[in-house]
């Protein structure tokens, strides 16, 4: 995957944006990033030990880091930042971001988790 033309973190540190050459713009809010985390903490080992992350509506990035020439660590304000995202996740998710988010209400509404803090 190429990387992006562009990464912008909004002043409120709420969205990121993510250019790729070529294409629209992907935005991305701090709470999606957070909740779709693809660390092992969020996303686990294996499909069955995914966890539902609630509570993160007001999360927001602290910081972002390169790594290597392929992804970047983003640091939230609740100190998760074991994240790894490629430029080949940030693609998909932004091709796929509607029905992931989706997904992620389903869970927390079935799981009786809240985006809210608690």
């Amino acid at each position: 995957m190429t990387a992006p033309s562009e990464l912008r973190v909004s002043k409120d540190r709420r969205v990121l944006s993510v250019s790729f050459p070529g294409h629209q713009p992907f935005e991305f809010t701090a709470e999606l990033l957070r909740v779709l985390s693809p660390s092992a903490e969020v996303q686990g080992h294996s499909p069955e030990q995914r966890v539902t992350v609630p509570g993160k509506i007001d999360v927001v990035i602290s910081k972002i880091e390169p790594v290597g020439n392929y992804a970047v660590r983003i640091t939230f304000d609740d100190f998760h930042d074991t994240g790894i995202f490629t430029w080949d996740y940030f693609h998909t998710l932004g091709h796929e971001k509607e029905s992931r988010w989706q997904a992620y209400l389903d869970e927390l509404a079935a799981k009786g988790l809240s985006r809210e803090r608690r």
